[in-house]
């Protein structure tokens, strides 16, 4: 029995892993990483339009502060959100963004003087003042008041992972490449770490930490289109359903971004939008301003993904033999933006659809992007149910993003939940409920049950193929949990997922080696996704209402009154199907009670204690009504004391140096 000793575990790779490992190891823990893939081959290089930072360094920026950017964050949601971890986020973003330019991220900078931007469509002149020269620009993104973005041309998530994991290579944190976390040692009360299987090898090891961290990513693979990368099957969140004392939140959340190559599902960056980029129809139409007039393309992701397929629907779509698209026409910005700002659009384009954008449009549709819902997190990243176990990014429902995520928020709340949970996993190790008291049975005990799990498949008679199974999940949740859900499409995905995990318990393989071995790790994997595909079916059946990326046709209106609560999961031994419950928004202690989005019909039903909430606020407006946006946000709703000490620090901004 091989038993790996650490102070910190972090599962995961990515961005939050990393930025979380080296906030624990700058505190002085042993701190190891465990990752499906060399780190720098995480799917956070994948994010392409920027971070949001509330900086207000641009021209189309100044004014921008905490308060814009926390407000935008909370609308965006739909009020979904826990609005102190919003606090949290835009407290903490400009810090980030910074940390980040110094550990040598090439943000692209301000050029002081006139530039030609396209903005709605025509042509403007912006001029950047002298004074803000050099400093870090930023683009426009959709749901946001003030352009925040920040960016490094459209490869922003290749920069700030590189330079993540040059420091965390410079604190010396072992990585251990090609290893999986397939279970979670605990005995129902405590984490203890990890069972890990080697991807090489097929050996089983436990990993023993004090703290343990998932930040795995998401489960967009659970869906035939996705931008997801391949290893975005969601098993970091599958291990922490599968204690049975874990909650996830909100996982009938789920974000379809607007603008993926059609028909490959591969993202082309919301900065196209952000830069003056156009959606068209088949006729050429530039149809948004008709649904959207005021935001027209930079409308919310929920926002934009359903009026288009609302277009389709409509029979506007570009029909094809592999289905029906629309147009992303950035054209209009010109060869050398193109060039310069979306290269890396132009080079998918050119590699994936023979086209260059610079003189074509690029035919796009809506494919999964992003789960809200995840692992249930504290403020300080502690996940419910098991002490000593945490998790960050976008494993988790920390809960930054409630029912929808603005674009860039969640790149930054990559590096912002990792500064965060590192020094909350380093204050947990450092404390008495740090302290380690495990025995070796229990070690041994988690090591032989999961090895017989996967002797059962590896010698087992089963005739389930572990392939099919995941093409029909696939199928189920693009067709029936889509963008537009319906009550009985919703309980015929229940129906059927609950059949294909019980198929799934008799899957037969017919490559036997226990080591390097795919097909074993597709059939013990669909095992753990069925699990999470029912709690997002199951979820969104039992919501009855539309709030944010969850749209149900047959109950369109926000309920207030009712669904104003976030959605719980549990699985418990070999149920088919997850426990629900439900954790209530507290209303009367928002900082920004729930209200109108912004985006089409005002279709809402309040909740009681909405109006009294609205009326408080109003008083204590009032009555600090000469005191600074500090002053006044802490009467509102005081966040500082969740932040670590580190953090806590004012931001500085142009002409407002303790703004």
């Amino acid at each position: 029995m091989r038993i790996h000793y650490t102070d910190v575990l972090v599962i995961g790779g990515g961005l939050a892993g990393l930025r979380a490992a080296v906030g624990a190891r700058r505190r002085g823990h042993d701190v190891t990483i465990l990752s499906l893939v060399p780190p720098k081959r995480s799917h956070s290089a994948a994010a392409q339009g920027g971070m949001q930072a509330s900086l207000g360094n641009t021209a189309m920026g100044a004014g921008d502060n905490e308060d814009v950017h926390f407000e935008d964050t909370v609308r965006g949601s739909d009020w979904g959100c826990d609005q102190q971890v919003a606090r949290l986020f835009v407290h903490t973003a400009p810090q980030a963004v910074r940390e980040l330019a110094a550990w040598g991220v090439p943000w692209n900078r301000i050029q002081a003087g006139p530039r030609e931007v396209v903005m709605d469509g025509q042509r403007v002149t912006l001029t950047e003042p002298a004074a803000m020269h050099g400093l870090i620009a930023a683009r426009d993104f959709g749901g946001t008041k003030k352009w925040r973005t920040c960016f490094v041309s459209d490869g922003t998530g290749h920069a700030m992972l590189y330079a993540v994991s040059d420091q965390a290579i410079a604190e010396s944190i072992p990585v251990h490449e090609r290893t999986e976390a397939i279970a979670l040692i605990h005995d129902g009360q405590r984490c203890h770490g990890a069972i890990v299987r080697d991807l090489v090898t097929g050996d089983l090891s436990a990993y023993v930490a004090k703290a343990t961290c998932i930040a795995t990513g998401g489960f967009g693979r659970i869906y035939r289109v996705s931008s997801n990368a391949v290893i975005n099957e969601g098993i970091g969140a599958a291990i922490a359903l599968e204690t049975g004392a874990v909650p996830l939140g909100n996982m009938e959340a789920v974000q379809f971004h607007p603008t993926t190559i059609f028909p490959a599902g591969i993202l082309v960056t919301e900065g196209c939008r952000g830069d003056g980029g156009l959606l068209r129809d088949a006729k050429g139409h530039r149809f948004m301003p008709d649904y959207e007039p005021e935001k027209r393309e930079l409308a919310s992701r929920d926002v934009v993904s359903r009026r288009m397929e609302e277009h389709i629907r409509a029979g506007h779509g570009v029909k094809t033999r592999f289905g029906e698209h629309l147009w992303l026409d950035i054209t209009l910005l010109g060869k050398a933006h193109i060039d310069g700002r979306l290269r890396e659009v132009k080079e998918i384009c050119q590699h994936f659809l023979g086209i260059d954008p610079a003189r074509d449009p690029i035919p796009v549709r809506p494919a999964q992007h992003y789960s809200m819902g995840g692992i249930r997190t504290d403020a300080a990243g502690h996940a419910r149910g098991l002490a000593g176990l945490f998790a960050c990014g976008e494993a988790a429902c920390w809960d930054l993003h409630g029912f929808n995520r603005l674009g860039g928020n969640s790149v930054a709340e990559t590096v912002v939940a990792g500064m965060i949970v590192g020094e909350k996993m380093a204050d947990f190790v450092e404390s008495a409920a740090g302290d380690l008291h495990v025995s070796t049975a229990l070690v041994r005990e988690f090591l032989e049950r999961e090895q017989a799990k996967l002797d059962t498949l590896l010698h087992g008679n089963g005739s389930e193929s572990a392939t099919e199974l995941t093409r029909r999940m696939q199928d189920i949740m693009t067709e029936k949990v889509g963008i537009f859900r319906r009550g009985d499409l919703l309980e015929s995905a229940v129906t059927e997922l609950q059949q294909l995990l019980e198929k799934s318990r008799h899957i037969g393989i017919a490559t036997r080696r226990p080591g390097s071995n795919p097909e074993l790790v597709s059939a013990y994997r669909v095992q753990k996704m069925l699990k999470l595909a029912l709690c997002v079916a199951h979820g969104a059946l039992t919501r009855t209402e539309s709030r944010g990326a969850h749209y149900r046709e047959d109950y369109p209106a926000r309920d207030d009154a009712n669904w104003l609560k976030r959605t719980l999961a549990t699985w418990h031994g070999d149920a088919t199907l997850p426990t629900l419950a439900w954790e209530d928004l507290d209303v009367a202690a928002m900082e920004l009670p729930p209200g109108w989005r912004g985006y089409g019909a005002r279709n809402a039903i309040e909740h009681p204690a909405t109006a009294r909430r609205a009326s408080e606020i109003d008083t204590i407006r009032r009555a600090f009504g000469h005191a600074d946006r500090y002053t006044l946000q802490h009467a509102l709703m005081p966040f500082d004391h969740l932040l670590p000490e580190r953090y806590r620090g004012r931001n500085e901004r142009p002409g407002d140096a303790t703004s």
